[in-house]
């Protein structure tokens, strides 16, 4: 203002006095008033109430396995016959997907279930034998157990007849002494009177006769009873001959009938061994048809074309399920762990969907969508950080409905309301925020 007020006087010859009060008139008045007012809103802006958070930033995904991206892999090896989808078709649970088919040997034969069943036909009716095997040795030692006991039986009455033909056998041979005895004594009495001349000589040899006779009847009784004797033992040993005989018939029956049953058992574990084949078979062939495990849509498909061989395990496509209850992970660093827990409260930026974000005044915000943490993991990912799983909070707005999984997202985990002198203060210094827990008293609050 100086210059120009100083070129009108040199160019006019006149001094301008009133200049000065045109371009300076009230100005430092106003001057100092809009200061007094900048003064003013910044100490009141100092005493504002601030939010305290933590910014950290995460992806969307969700908390149950069964809603992230399923992978539908080869069960079996094989290659590929024919797609029934291609990538971003939407399918339903149980919608065939792709068609495999064997490449091994041992599966090439088409009527490899029905010959194998035919195998444990045969071994079911080959268990059946011995079954039939097995019971006809039952009666078998029945038969022999039976014969044994009538043999039993009918000897024991035949040594009860020849222990009763024993005592008469012996009472014959004591009265065939007896006789002997008399005769004897009629001999010598005889033979006596015939040297004294009292009797005949024949007489005498009538008497030599008898007395002969009664001799050979006592020989004839005691012979007779000793044959009873034996024929007693001998039937005595009979029986334990049959017994001995027939145990070991039984024991030869059993041996069998155990070699029987050890059949029947080798034959049941090989029928459960093709059984397990038959329902392997048939299994492995209800596997040539990969099916999507829920609705959702086909995605990232590994193997192309027709042809491809796959091998077990391998994986050829995704499907995304198209129900599903989002969450989001965020990740913080080790030194704000312990001001977060479960029930906070977190504010979210989503990408794809405008914002304008106060981080201290989240009221102010606009375009933020509110969660709640529900789970603080205890062990440092590979990023050298610790993920929380936050879902949404059901009394604030709700999450969009077009979020997709993996979509980016910027969170602010609010904590204690400070005034801004003081967060600005502890900006400066590097202090952290305040530690405190939320207690429930607190989140009704917020609420």
């Amino acid at each position: 203002m100086q210059v120009l007020q100083d070129m009108i006087e040199k160019e006019t010859g006149y001094k301008i006095e009133s200049t000065s009060k045109i371009y300076f008139g009230g100005y430092h008045k106003w001057l100092k008033t809009w200061a007094i007012v900048f003064i003013v809103l910044l100490v009141a802006i100092l005493f504002l109430q601030w939010t305290q958070n933590i910014r950290a930033t995460g992806t969307v995904t969700t908390l149950y396995q069964d809603q992230r991206p399923q992978q539908l892999n080869a069960i079996i090896p094989g290659k590929i016959v024919k797609w029934f989808v291609k990538e971003g078709d939407y399918v339903k649970k149980g919608d065939t997907l792709i068609m495999l088919a064997d490449v091994k040997d041992d599966y090439l034969d088409p009527n490899l279930v029905a010959r194998t069943q035919e195998q444990l036909d045969a071994k079911k009716q080959k268990i059946n034998y011995y079954a039939d095997k097995v019971q006809a040795s039952n009666g078998q030692m029945t038969a022999l157990e039976a014969t044994r006991d009538l043999k039993i039986r009918s000897l024991r009455n035949k040594i009860e007849q020849l222990k009763r033909k024993v005592v008469s056998d012996s009472v014959e041979w004591r009265a065939a002494i007896i006789d002997k005895n008399i005769a004897s004594q009629q001999y010598e009495r005889a033979k006596s009177m015939h040297n004294d001349g009292i009797i005949s000589l024949v007489d005498f040899e009538r008497r030599t006769a008898s007395y002969q006779k009664s001799l050979a009847a006592e020989t004839e009784k005691l012979n007779k009873y000793q044959n009873t004797l034996q024929d007693l033992t001998i039937a005595q040993i009979e029986i334990n001959s049959v017994q001995q005989e027939t145990t070991e018939k039984v024991l030869k029956t059993r041996g069998e009938q155990a070699a029987a049953q050890s059949e029947m058992a080798g034959t049941a574990a090989e029928v459960a061994k093709l059984e397990n084949q038959v329902a392997n078979y048939r299994i492995r062939g209800s596997q040539r048809w990969l099916l999507a495990p829920q609705d959702g849509q086909v995605v990232n498909a590994v193997k192309a074309g027709i042809n491809e061989i796959v091998k077990e395990g391998d994986m050829i496509v995704q499907v995304v399920p198209t129900s599903i209850r989002y969450a989001v992970e965020i990740f913080v660093k080790p030194n704000d762990l312990v001001l977060v827990d479960t029930g906070q409260k977190v504010r979210f930026i989503f990408d794809g969907f405008p914002a304008v974000v106060f981080s201290g005044w989240p009221k102010a915000s606009y375009g933020t969508f509110s969660g709640k943490v529900i789970a603080v993991e205890r062990y440092r990912n590979d990023n050298g950080l610790f993920r929380l799983l936050v879902v949404e909070d059901k009394n604030d707005r709700p999450w969009p409905n077009d979020l997709k999984l993996g979509t980016g997202a910027v969170g602010f985990a609010l904590l204690k309301d400070v005034p801004v002198w003081y967060e600005l203060w502890r900006q400066i210094n590097g202090f952290p925020a305040d530690y405190y827990k939320t207690n429930q008293k607190q989140l009704a609050n917020k609420k």
